[in-house]
């Protein structure tokens, strides 16, 4: 917001407008995505510093120490319960005593958080004390679109603060596709509506109610490209479209974005505490009215070398203990699990997957996909900590029937995401880095934990050929034969079976409802599946996870030709990595 806001005075006001009118400098820092990333040392390689919140304790710190503790408004835009080993310890292993995020947000000061789908992800039980913990702390956990029946909020919407001799309204709304991804157990009691259709209104409302000098709103939504398309991705058509709001807040999508202009300002600080926005506002007020407004808006990237020792040793004890619960013993891999294998064909990592869902009873195919852009899982003893890796989501397992002519749909449509038309290339690539990735050259136009395969079929996918062509099935792994008409047990994510990728609604052609109906068992969460898997297998070698009578064989074809290109593709993406 570069431009002054000068307001125009009535006769009256205006003769008294040359007196001197009070100053007021606010310095609104911003993080989101933190996905757990609370801590600077990694659990398994001592010596290793990832990005944390002690970083950005450190870096507010220094700005409230420049300007003044009352003049700093520190924000969270969700997604803060997923992600990390602590996160899932303190929700799932010790959720008999007060949760660490809570505390942690207390000791760093956060004004307020808003909720996000990740957070919603990991259930009632979870977020509803959170929810009240960090209340007792005096935090407020944001969430307006989260609507109950009675057309009330589930969540608070907004919060107001006094902050640098200003009265400062800050709203906050999560993202409207959550019901897509999550399932409906998990947010039992609400239904999420979509941002814009929501936030102009409680913008004029609360504005008329509390009479704030700036309003801030913070939004667990990417900022998308502001066409109306993208339900999780609202920030650029709220942009273009709010008035009467200082600065946007975005979140969700992990893309550091700003937009610095004349009356409001929009900014996304990235993920997993490597960066912060940050907006510097200079107003100038006489009483309550504002004479004039400015400010400048930036992402700040902060040196991970560079936290907070004193809240590093004040949650060491916390640290410590899921250190010990990541690094227990869990069996051993005789081969490891690269996830970038997956994008050329067959790969030991999605093999694991497929063999672990098929184990499931009665499940018949299995759909995974890559679920770390690039990671590995090393051969020899594997830890708690490696389940992370191979399944860092808490997505629940869930079997669905599916007719054989939808399944080969689905896998048109995922191939489609997946490779292209062009001679030049198979994979479906760009040239343009991704920040979410690392990608510094060549990246996946499409986001490769959408790259599913099929588990339990015997297949090929012709790049030669366009979407619709491309997949021949032959039959299913154990040599019977594939029968479009019948009815199939697929074996999902609890993400894949409520949208998440569109792979049901386009891929399949199935409606919510139809989709619902087809469900016919839900297991737990597929990373504890995967531990079950390996305690009772202490040996995991090529020949459990790839036996092809039970996972079947797909391959990309002709395979000469394709195999070339697939190599020269994957050099452009990562190179020397």
């Amino acid at each position: 917001m570069k431009r002054i806001a000068v307001i125009i005075l009535s006769c009256f006001a205006a003769a008294a407008f040359c007196m001197a009118g009070n100053h007021h400098n606010l310095r609104v820092i911003s993080t989101g995505d933190v996905h757990g990333a609370w801590f600077p040392e990694s659990y398994v390689s001592p010596g290793r510093l990832n990005s944390s919140l002690m970083s950005v304790k450190h870096f507010v710190d220094s700005v409230r120490a420049a300007v003044g503790k009352d003049n700093v408004l520190l924000l969270d835009a969700g997604d803060c319960l997923q992600g990390d080993n602590a996160a899932y310890y303190f929700n799932n292993v010790a959720a008999d005593r007060p949760h660490l995020f809570p505390r942690i947000s207390a000791y760093m000061g956060y004004d307020a958080i808003v909720v996000g789908n990740h957070d919603i992800e990991a259930g009632h039980r979870v977020y509803d004390r959170v929810f009240d913990e960090l209340a007792g702390y005096g935090i407020p956990w944001l969430g307006g679109n989260a609507l109950k029946a009675d057309g009330g909020t589930y969540f608070p919407e907004y919060a107001v603060f006094q902050k640098a001799g200003l009265k400062v309204l800050v709203i906050g709304f999560t993202n409207a596709n959550i019901g897509a991804w999550v399932a409906e157990e998990e947010w039992e009691g609400m239904t999420f509506c979509p941002i814009i259709s929501r936030a102009q209104s409680v913008v004029d409302r609360l504005t008329a109610k509390e009479n704030p000098q700036i309003v801030i709103m913070v939004v667990h939504s990417g900022t998308g490209d502001g066409d109306g398309s993208q339900l999780e991705s609202e920030g650029r058509d709220l942009f273009g479209t709010l008035k009467g709001v200082d600065l946007l807040i975005c979140g969700h999508d992990h893309r550091p974005f700003v937009i610095d202009e004349d009356v409001t300002d929009l900014v996304d600080g990235g993920s997993k505490a490597s960066m912060v926005g940050m907006s510097s506002f200079d107003v100038e007020t006489r009483g309550q009215r504002v004479l004039s407004k400015t400010a400048v808006t930036e992402v700040v990237r902060l040196d991970k070398n560079v936290y907070d020792k004193e809240m590093e040793e004040e949650f060491r004890p916390d640290f410590e203990e899921v250190k010990a619960f990541t690094l227990q013993p869990v069996g051993n891999l005789e081969v490891s699990l690269r996830t970038r294998d997956a994008y050329v064909g067959m790969s030991d990592y999605v093999n694991l997957l497929h063999r672990v869902q098929l184990s499931r009873p009665g499940v018949q195919l299995s759909f995974a996909a890559p679920l770390k852009y690039d990671s590995e899982v090393k051969s020899g003893q594997v830890v708690f900590n490696d389940m992370f890796t191979i399944y860092p989501y808490e997505n629940q397992l869930v079997v669905a029937k599916l007719k054989g002519s939808e399944i080969k749909s689905i896998l048109e449509f995922s191939y489609d995401g997946w490779i292209g038309n062009g001679d030049e290339h198979v994979l479906k690539i760009q040239n343009r880095p991704d920040e979410r990735t690392g990608s510094e050259k060549w990246s996946f136009v499409g986001r490769p934990y959408n790259f599913d395969s099929v588990g339990g079929l015997v297949y090929t996918v012709d790049v030669t050929k366009p979407c619709g062509g491309r997949i021949c099935i032959k039959s299913m792994a154990d040599g019977g034969a594939f029968d479009p008409e019948a009815f199939y047990n697929v074996a999902m994510t609890s993400y894949r079976a409520n949208g998440g990728g569109d792979i049901i609604p386009l891929g399949a052609g199935l409606s919510d409802a139809e989709m619902a109906s087809r469900i016919v068992a839900k297991d737990k969460e597929i990373r504890m599946i995967v531990y079950d898997f390996f305690l009772a297998h202490p040996i995991v070698n090529r020949e459990l996870i790839n036996d092809e009578s039970i996972i079947g064989h797909w391959e990309f074809v002709p395979a000469e030709a394709a195999g070339k290109i697939l190599e020269k593709d994957m050099e452009l993406i990562f190179g020397d990595r």
